[in-house]
């Protein structure tokens, strides 16, 4: 359970969640502050592509470096993914008691569902992108 590969994806998985927090908190107050309706797209689509970056490496770090079959690697990137969506479900719930918003209760639930509905379509195609990866690397 301590051999050093265990190790290693715990850790990538960590910092791939907080890669994800903070691209979504950095790039979410750019775009709160954008002066256009461009601009604010804009940030948000470099948040989507550096979080789509992150991902990427993940499943080619897992397949790479770790060797891990494609379900590994697809459950480590999407715990990734739900790490990141739970810190983002957290700080969102801690916007709303700061500014006294009345969704808080809404936002309660994000806390699970938030994780959740983002996990699951991460391990869909994780577990695609790992077995094509899979397949390549059989010559098949």
């Amino acid at each position: 359970m301590n051999e050093p590969g265990h190790q290693r994806w715990h850790r990538a998985a960590l910092l791939l969640g907080v890669l994800y927090l903070v691209a979504g908190l950095a790039f979410g107050a750019l775009a709160g502050r954008a002066s256009s309706s461009q601009m604010r797209v804009t940030w948000r689509l470099l948040a989507w592509l550096i979080s789509g970056a992150g991902f990427a490496s993940h499943i080619g770090y897992e397949h790479f470096r770790l060797r891990n079959p494609p379900v590994r690697a697809a459950l480590h990137a999407s715990l990734a993914v739900a790490l990141g969506a739970f810190g983002l479900a957290v700080a969102a719930n801690v916007h709303a008691l700061r500014s006294g918003s009345s969704h808080r209760g809404a936002l309660a639930l994000a806390i699970v569902l938030w994780p959740v509905l983002t996990a699951m379509p991460a391990f869909l195609v994780a577990l695609a992108l790992a077995a094509l990866l899979a397949v390549r690397r059989r010559g098949v």
